[in-house]
């Protein structure tokens, strides 16, 4: 089996935790709201690409692509350039915290557990539209 499906807008990764003070001064650990309305989106996502159909519960591969869009400082050479894919986006946000992020969005949703991804293959690449494009596929055993 396979899903597709494409998580509109901005690429996020996920935020640091955040520490406050919670009843009687014990420290409290959240999640801030931009990474929690972003991690919502992605699930509301994946959500619709299962179609009322179980998380899986194989062992998968995941494919990413993020694409970022360019600055608006960029010139129209730069710009032509990076659209091309001759200039490649290694600025933030870092591939690592978009994939927890997703994955986290994801858990229970498109798969039991993260812990089912063995595999994952990441880019990011500049792009008209800002979005994350996504295929997780089972891995025949």
């Amino acid at each position: 089996m396979e899903v597709r499906f494409t998580v509109p807008g901005a690429v996020r990764g996920k935020g640091r935790p955040r520490f406050g003070r919670g009843g009687g001064g014990h420290v409290v650990t959240f999640t801030d709201s931009k990474t929690v309305s972003y991690e919502n989106l992605i699930k509301a996502e994946g959500h619709r690409a299962m179609n009322g159909r179980p998380p899986l519960d194989t062992p998968l591969a995941i494919l990413v692509k993020a694409r970022i869009t360019p600055p608006v400082s960029a010139s129209k050479k730069r710009r032509e350039e990076m659209l091309a894919g001759k200039r490649h986006p290694a600025t933030r946000p870092d591939c690592d915290n978009i994939l927890k992020a997703l994955l986290d969005g994801l858990n229970k949703v498109v798969f039991t557990d993260d812990a089912r991804i063995v595999g994952i293959s990441f880019w990011k690449v500049y792009a008209d539209t800002a979005g994350l494009d996504v295929k997780i596929s089972e891995i025949d055993t």
